[in-house]
Parts: structure tokens; C-alpha cells; sequence
């Protein structure tokens, strides 16, 4: 079996292509190495995966639809898993038009490749930033997600409308994943975790939001890319019947479903910075801020749909989590 996994450089990518390459598949990896940061970081994860035999990249972007064509054309892969976008809550603030480029101009495309090279199951990363403003809290699948905050999280609920409708036009069986606040080895430089294990070692203050007032439903690495990889054969049935009144809203008529998948453990800050602290060994200095425009109090997972299409439910605490990250942040950066 071919799995294309968009991407592959990234940080979930990354470690998906790996459990995939284990698990004995064909990984087409497509990534633009874009410098939104450390390329170099991307570039250690890749020269991992090209050791596997099974592992084929590709440098493209996936706004060029031509170039994309290529590849589909030359594999036609029986799985597409489409994690690449322009990442970074913050970042949409500052330069919106990378989020309309990648994760709306080259999410269609890749939808549309699908469409015209047919797949056995779409597979795609939304987060748990289109929940938004919501206060009803652990976020289900569910609820309304109308009120985004940032235009991240927009693009990420257009996303899943967006899959909906090529599942309902053209039959593509398509599962969408609102991931929770991932972490762990060879991560992203942008996300707290990492800035903090950056900031702490080298002696500077570390920035804390709403004076650390808020919770974060960190969920690791491996645990992701475990259900991602258990989902791949659970392709979403569509329910002929299927009625708002009375249905889940995270299934539909066509053939589409929306997953959360997290922790369902939601963190406090002040403890999170602690643990880091104690792995690390150094006491964080620390700096109060009020909070950033973008950013919610409160990310919490419902996971019962996935736990029970999978039989799987994402388990590893916060402290064994940021262990292994500051070990492997020790090992990488010496």
C-alpha cells in the first residue's frame, strides 16, 4: 500500500512517516521546507526517513497543483494523509496570506487530486483552535464551531467544510483530526514547550500569558501518529438518513467524519512550566504578560468518538512526555 503523507518534514509528519515506514508501507513524502523555522531541524528529520528503503521524497508545495500532479500521477497512492499547512496561531496575525496560500489554496488542490486520482481514504489535520471561543468544555465534536478566533483556526474549520464537500460530491471517503496542543522530540521551535526548554537552559526569562492562567490538553507525539495509524482502514461510512436533529454533526449523509484527538487532560500552565523545570533542572525566570490576541483559556478533548472507533485513547502524561523531549532536546542541540 502507498501512503502520501504532505508534510513529511514536519513535525507530526515526521513522526508518521516513521511508524508507517516500521509498519512495513510505501511513504511518498511531500514537504516545501519552508523557513518559518530552523529548516535545518526539517532537514535532520528527513535525512532520518530517507535511511528507510520504502521512503521517496519530494520538494514541492502544495499551492503548485501542476507540480503536485506529478506525483499523483507517477504513485497514485491509496492513502493521502495531509498534515502540511502553515502552522502558528500568532503568525496568522502577522502574515495572513501564508494561511490562505497553504491551507486553503493547497488544501483544495489536494482534494481536488483526490478527486481525479481516486483514494481509498483522505486523511487530515484540523486542530482544536476552530473551537474557538467555546466555554462548554470538554470540546465535543458536536458543538458549534462558528466563532474562531484567529484566522489560523479558521482556515482549519474551511478545512473541514471544505472535505465535507468533496465527500458529498465526489464520494471521497475523507476523516478530519482536531489535534490538541502536540508535543515531544524533534518538535516545533515556535510552540511554548520548546521556546520555554530554549529559554530556560540558556538563562533567559521565559514569557508567561494571562499570568498563567490557562490549560492546554498536551497531547504527545507518539500517541497521535499511534491513532492516525489506526485509522487508516476506518474510512467513514455516510448515514442515507442522517438528520441534525438527531446525529452526531461530526458524521453526515456523505461520507465524512471529524475526530478529536487529545489528551483528554487538560494541563494548568503554571504546573506544565514546573515539570519542565524539574526535567530540565533549572528554575524558569519568569515573565508576566497579559493575553496574546488569538489564544483561549482552555483546550480540553472529547475524545469518546475516536476511542471508540479505535479502541485507543491517547495516554502518556505530561511528565514522562517532557522528559522524553528534554532528553532528546539535550541530545540534539549538545
Amino acid at each position: 500500500m502507498k501512503i502520501l503523507v504532505t508534510g513529511a518534514a514536519g513535525f507530526i509528519g515526521f513522526h508518521l512517516s516513521n511508524l508507517l515506514l516500521e509498519k512495513g508501507f510505501n511513504v511518498i513524502g511531500i514537504d516545501n521546507l519552508n523557513a518559518y523555522y530552523d529548516v535545518q531541524l526539517k532537514k535532520d528529520r528527513l535525512a532520518l526517513l530517507k535511511k528507510h528503503k520504502l521512503f521517496k521524497f519530494y520538494k514541492k508545495d502544495l499551492k503548485n497543483y501542476k507540480s503536485m500532479e506529478l506525483v499523483f500521477k507517477e504513485h497514485h497512492p491509496d492513502i493521502v494523509i495531509n498534515l502540511a499547512a502553515q502552522a502558528g496561531v500568532r503568525y496568522s496575525i502577522e502574515n495572513p496570506f501564508a494561511y490562505v496560500d497553504s491551507n486553503l489554496t493547497g488544501f483544495v488542490n489536494i482534494l481536488e487530486l483526490c478527486r481525479h486520482y481516486p483514494v481509498k481514504h483522505l486523511i487530515y489535520a484540523s486542530s482544536s483552535s476552530v473551537y474557538g471561543g467555546n466555554k462548554l468544555t470538554p470540546f465535543s465534536t458536536n458543538h458549534n464551531v462558528d466563532h474562531p478566533v484567529s484566522l489560523y483556526a479558521a482556515t482549519k474549520k474551511s478545512n473541514e467544510l471544505m472535505a465535507h464537500t468533496y465527500s458529498h460530491l465526489y464520494g471521497i471517503p475523507t476523516s478530519g483530526l482536531r489535534f490538541f496542543t502536540v508535543y515531544g522530540p524533534w518538535g516545533r521551535p515556535d510552540m511554548a514547550y520548546f521556546s520555554f526548554t530554549k529559554d530556560i537552559v540558556s538563562g533567559k526569562a521565559i514569557k508567561v500569558f494571562n499570568h498563567g492562567q490557562m490549560q492546554r490538553d498536551f497531547t504527545y507525539v507518539d500517541d497521535i501518529v499511534e491513532g492516525i495509524y489506526r485509522l487508516l482502514d476506518k474510512t467513514p461510512v455516510k448515514n442515507e438518513n442522517w438528520d441534525e436533529r438527531t446525529d452526531e454533526m461530526s458524521s453526515s449523509f456523505a461520507s465524512y467524519k471529524v475526530y478529536n484527538i487529545g489528551n483528554n487532560q487538560p494541563v494548568e500552565l503554571m504546573k506544565f512550566i514546573s515539570v519542565l523545570e524539574k526535567e530540565i533542572g533549572k528554575e524558569a525566570v519568569k515573565e508576566f504578560h497579559e493575553m496574546q490576541a488569538g489564544d483561549v483559556l482552555i483546550t480540553y478533548a472529547d475524545v469518546s468518538d475516536l476511542e471508540k472507533v479505535i479502541d485507543f485513547k491517547p495516554k502518556t502524561s505530561i511528565e514522562e512526555g517532557l522528559k522524553q523531549f528534554v532528553e532528546w532536546y539535550k541530545t540534539y542541540y549538545k
